[in-house]
């Protein structure tokens, strides 16, 4: 959050959104960070409102473009595979994993979009969608040391990619107009 807040805001409304989307990310981590399935659903919900306005700033900044259509074709693969993936082990759970993961794929479909707007410029471009991919790619760890197989590797590999997708979603606020 300080990384975002302390960047130049050359599109404010892409700042405002996206540090929205940082703080209901926080939530999230707090949520996390509690022990039981309460606590693990009440994080979801907080990483989805985050994943919305990340959403919501990647499209409102870029629109629809020719990336767009191949992001989306993409991640609906990517994302069906995972769900494939996790489908067996999901439980109770799988009503809200398969939200989450819709939210999440219209995240990544709207940092598709990023990387086509030309009119943007291309460092900030670069850092918004791989800080995105990085958030994703973090999330399916999570869920595979939540659902499937409970290894230091989920957190080591997980959290560095989540943290550093992060990093670049704030830092791609001085970087992107």
């Amino acid at each position: 959050i300080f990384t975002a807040v302390v960047q130049p805001h050359p599109i404010f409304l892409y700042y405002r959104f996206l540090l929205m989307g940082m703080i209901f990310c926080l939530g999230g981590d707090v949520f996390l960070a509690l022990p039981g399935k309460k606590m693990f659903l009440y994080g979801l919900v907080s990483f989805s409102l985050g994943h919305v306005f990340y959403g919501v700033t990647f499209f409102y900044t870029a629109g629809i473009n020719q990336w767009t259509g191949a992001g989306l074709a993409i991640s609906l693969l990517a994302g069906g595979g995972v769900f494939l993936w996790l489908r067996p082990h999901l439980g109770f759970m799988k009503i809200p994993v398969i939200f989450y993961m819709l939210v999440i794929t219209a995240m990544v479909v709207g940092a598709w979009s990023v990387v086509g707007a030309g009119e943007l410029k291309p460092a900030g471009r670069l850092a918004a969608f791989v800080g995105a991919l990085g958030f994703y790619v973090s999330d399916v760890l999570v869920a595979r040391q939540r659902f499937l197989k409970t290894e230091f590797v989920n957190r080591l590999i997980g959290l560095s990619l989540y943290y550093g997708g992060q990093f670049l979603l704030a830092f791609s606020v001085g970087l992107i107009g």
